[in-house]
């Protein structure tokens, strides 16, 4: 299977730049993957589209402001330039450090992107804030531009990045983060910190629709995955098979664990809300012989394309992906791949707001 079969023409001005002011506001497509139709609905109905017995699972981690600008030790940080606001910080000697998985507390060594990274060699320092708050040696080279770096100790590392940090909006979004992105490129339900990335199906809920939910007796379950490389990292790749995601952390909690198995066992349908809900389902099933969810953390590493055998997920709610992307080989696994492009064609010419601050699409 070729990665070019999962391609599909944007133009630029479908990429939301913007988040809408209500997150509910959003449009929705409902796709029906079994006859291959589709409707246009808007978020707010997506509670009536739910059977009362459904079991909707979402995933309640946080993003943290783990996009990190410095520069190497000894080289004096410059002004940025204004004449390009989608710099990102890269100019004048600036390097920008993308936190992106703990590899350990102690000593506190993380996998990073760092960019421009062609010149920062290993042994390496590089420093971040004025005067410096963190320090961090570079240890390790990646396959692919990724880096492992040990920071220096301080009194409380994540509260420091917290204050340096900016959120790392993805790179679609040609304009720097601002003040309010940290609450808007975050779900409602965000809970548990680690994510370098918002699951952004989630986005489009509020309170109200929750209630709504609730009203209609749905039962919610949370589990966690933390976003990283796995789930943005570009296939490089020809051929789909030859592709392998990064791990990333999961946890799913006794109680998450029952109700899955409880609607299981019911032949009740587990609807997942967004693509890293999909992978930590699925691959949290095949970890037991019989396909039971157990409490528990790991790493997860599942790729999902085309001709993969669901074992718990029955309907997804998710955004709108891009062309060649892991996610978008998940949801045509899902529904299959001429159902899911043809459903992107009608989006793109009806006008839908694409990937994170965009749009959403309902497979059933």
């Amino acid at each position: 299977m070729l990665v070019s079969d999962f391609s599909y023409d944007l133009p630029e001005d479908r990429i939301a730049q913007e988040p809408l002011a209500d997150r509910a506001a959003s449009r929705l497509l409902h796709l029906d993957r079994r006859a291959g139709a589709w409707r246009d609905l808007t978020f707010c109905e997506f509670p009536g589209l739910l059977r009362p017995d459904d079991l909707l699972v979402l995933n309640n981690t946080r993003v943290f402001p783990a996009r990190l600008c410095g520069h190497r030790r000894g080289m004096r940080a410059q002004p940025i330039s204004p004449r390009n606001p989608a710099s990102r910080n890269f100019l004048h000697g600036r390097n920008e450090v993308l936190l992106t998985r703990q590899v350990s507390l102690e000593p506190n060594d993380w996998e990073c992107l760092v960019r421009p990274g062609r010149k920062i060699g290993i042994g390496e320092h590089l420093e971040f804030g004025e005067p410096p708050e963190l320090e961090a040696e570079v240890l390790q080279h990646g396959m692919f531009g990724e880096r492992v770096l040990r920071f220096a100790p301080v009194p409380d590392f994540f509260g420091t990045v917290e204050r340096l940090g900016h959120v790392p909006l993805p790179p679609y979004i040609a304009r720097d983060d601002r003040p309010a992105d940290r609450e808007r490129y975050q779900t409602v339900y965000a809970r548990e910190r680690g994510s370098v990335a918002a699951p952004t199906a989630g986005l489009h809920f509020t309170p109200e629709i929750f209630d709504k939910l609730r009203n209609r007796g749905i039962e919610i379950a949370e589990i966690t995955l933390h976003v990283g490389l796995g789930t943005f990292q570009p296939v490089r790749a020809e051929r789909v098979e030859d592709h392998h995601l990064h791990r990333e952390l999961y946890s799913i909690s006794p109680g998450a664990a029952a109700a899955i198995c409880r609607a299981r066992d019911a032949n009740r349908r587990v609807v997942a809300v967004g693509t890293t809900t999909v992978r930590t389902l699925e691959y949290a099933a095949r970890q037991t012989a019989d396909g039971r969810i157990l409490p528990g953390q790991g790493e997860a590493d599942l790729f999902i394309y085309p001709g993969f055998e669901f074992r718990i997920v029955g309907a997804l709610l998710t955004n709108f992906h891009l062309p060649q992307s892991t996610l978008l080989m998940l949801v045509s696994a899902l529904a299959g791949r001429e159902t899911v492009l043809a459903a992107y064609r009608h989006a793109v010419e009806a006008r839908y707001r694409f990937y994170s601050y965009g749009d959403c699409m309902f497979v059933e």
